[in-house]
């Protein structure tokens, strides 16, 4: 037997620091309770019996007040009359929540101080600064007229929808229209502001299932409602020009709008996801679009079919420097690799993610760097449709060569745990460089979960927040690259790349050892580019087009 060497009380300490085997720090916090955030979602009654009931609502992430910490925006169902059951009246007063970050870790509720406590079945919130006055304005996307806040710059907001002409049409295909996406972009390079609202389907609260009455019909059962193009107009008002930019299918039903330059020629194209209906990717032809889907081949996964998609994610998961799309949906999921042909490579089988999404119902997910090891992960709000069935959460972990595991042991005691998730959006909310994760659930008396990030901080970061100049021009669709030592970086600047969802609009990178940064380029969507040199790491630059580094 060897000798065993003496335990000094020095040694023990040594001993006692280091992490059992098989143990490891959890990387996220459930700090909800603590944070002051209460928000529980309502589906206007307690039944679960109809695509409305299950589709949930969205997130969205803005700094509304400018005071560097960014809110929250948790949006909200409500009682529907004909539609929902009777004693869902009470939830009559039910109303979306603005969550203002006080910097200490807490939130205060300042919805009906700011102007936003809306109380419309509420889907989307469109975060953008349309007018480039220097805030964030909200584009409410709802189920019946969509409302249109501008910020006052003094921490609250005004309905200016008439005034833009935003409403939308009462109807689609001759139901209430139902709008669940909105997409910011300069689809026609004028240097201002226009926007794609994407609508789901005429929903009939009088159709029933044709196999089993009993059960919830199916989104084929349901006719269509097109997305609808705004362009702004030099007055400020907004044209609807759907039909004349070839965008008028009325039969789709789409989910997500993911807007980016997808052929880099210096134009912003458009992925739309549907549900049960082949995607759509519009390629923007001289202010014309082409639908490509098929072509592309991000139209169907693996196995050719059209299943529930929800949104498509934004990153490049191999680190090639082309952006590749995951699309989460109710089956398994698609991640398609970009070449660089003009088509891509379906990847979820050999990425490893059919694997671990299948059976899940993925809704809103986001691929960002979690652990700031300079590679994209993947976390996805899952629950099934049909029936209110909880389960786990995902968030998949890229070895680096865009292959992805689980490990929620690794991740927190909420990724063990079962719900109902939907909308779900990752914001820096303590400004220490990782990203913390915000979840909202359908399921009666849950709760939006708060996860703070606790990653190491000897992993560096970088992020940088893209500012509009004075002519109008939008920074979505900027390409950025990173340069760090053997680091090669790049993202997109596409915030609404989640279910119903807006993340935070400061483009992170984690960069693991990498202290500083040699190079940034940001090519603009508009082919104009900007360089930024020797760049110290762990801090958030503004930059604003054509004049640099402001802050």
């Amino acid at each position: 037997m060897k000798n065993i060497e003496k335990i000094t009380p020095a040694l023990f300490l040594m001993w006692m620091a280091i992490p059992c085997l098989g143990q490891s720090e959890q990387i996220f916090t459930d700090i909800t309770g603590e944070s002051g955030i209460s928000f529980q979602y309502t589906f206007g009654d307690t039944s679960y019996e109809n695509i409305m009931e299950s589709s949930g609502a969205g997130i969205s992430i803005l700094d509304y007040n400018l005071d560097g910490f960014y809110d929250i925006y948790l949006l909200n169902g409500t009682y529907l009359e004909g539609i929902s059951d009777p004693e869902g009246i009470r939830n009559l007063q039910a109303t979306n929540k603005m969550y203002r970050n006080n910097g200490d870790g807490t939130f205060t509720d300042v919805s009906h101080q700011s102007g936003l406590a809306n109380a419309q079945w509420s889907m989307a919130a469109g975060i953008y600064d349309y007018d480039a006055d220097g805030d964030p304005d909200i584009y409410l996307a709802n189920y019946g007229p969509n409302v249109f806040y501008r910020n006052n710059g003094d921490g609250t907001f005004s309905d200016v929808t008439d005034e833009l002409g935003l409403a939308g049409p009462s109807l689609l295909n001759g139901f209430a229209k139902w709008s669940v996406s909105i997409g910011f972009f300069d689809y026609n390079q004028d240097n201002l502001t226009d926007i794609l609202v994407g609508n789901f389907l005429a929903f009939d609260p009088s159709i029933r299932s044709s196999p089993d009455p009993s059960i919830m019909p199916h989104p084929g059962d349901y006719q269509g409602q097109a997305t609808l193009l705004y362009q702004q107009n030099s007055n400020g008002t907004f044209s609807e020009v759907t039909d004349k930019s070839g965008l008028w299918y009325p039969q789709s039903k789409c989910m997500g709008l993911t807007i980016f330059d997808v052929d880099e020629d210096h134009d912003l194209d458009i992925f739309q996801s549907n549900d049960h209906q082949p995607n759509f990717l519009f390629q923007n032809d001289n202010n014309n679009f082409q639908e490509i889907g098929v072509l592309a081949g991000v139209a169907v996964n693996s196995e050719g079919t059209a299943t529930g998609s929800m949104h498509a994610t934004l990153g490049d998961v191999n680190g090639d420097g082309r952006v590749d799309i995951l699309v989460t949906d109710l089956k398994y999921g698609s991640l398609y690799q970009n070449t660089g042909l003009g088509v891509f490579k379906d990847i979820t089988t050999s990425s490893g993610i059919a694997n671990h999404f299948k059976g899940k119902g993925g809704w809103a997910a986001m691929m960002c760097d979690f652990d700031n090891d300079g590679d994209l992960d993947i976390f996805s709000a899952n629950g099934t449709a049909e029936e209110l069935v909880t389960q786990p959460p995902l968030l998949l972990e890229n070895n680096g060569n865009s292959r992805f595991t689980n490990s929620p042991e690794r991740w927190g005691k909420y990724f063990a745990g079962k719900y109902s998730g939907r909308g779900a959006a990752a914001f820096d909310f303590d400004n220490d460089g990782d990203l913390d994760i915000i979840v909202s659930h359908v399921e009666p008396d849950s709760r939006a979960t708060l996860l703070r990030n606790n990653t190491n901080q000897n992993s560096h970061w970088v992020g940088l927040v893209l500012l509009s100049p004075a002519d109008g021009s939008t920074t979505i669709g900027a390409k950025i690259t990173i340069y760090s030592g053997d680091l090669e970086l790049t993202r997109i600047n596409q915030p609404a790349t989640g279910y119903l969802s807006y993340s935070d609009p400061r483009i992170h990178f984690g960069l693991g050892k990498h202290g500083r940064v040699d190079k940034i380029r940001i090519e603009w969507a508009d082919g104009s580019e900007e360089n930024i040199v020797n760049i110290a790491s762990d801090r958030y630059l503004t930059v604003k087009k054509g004049e640099g580094v402001v802050k």
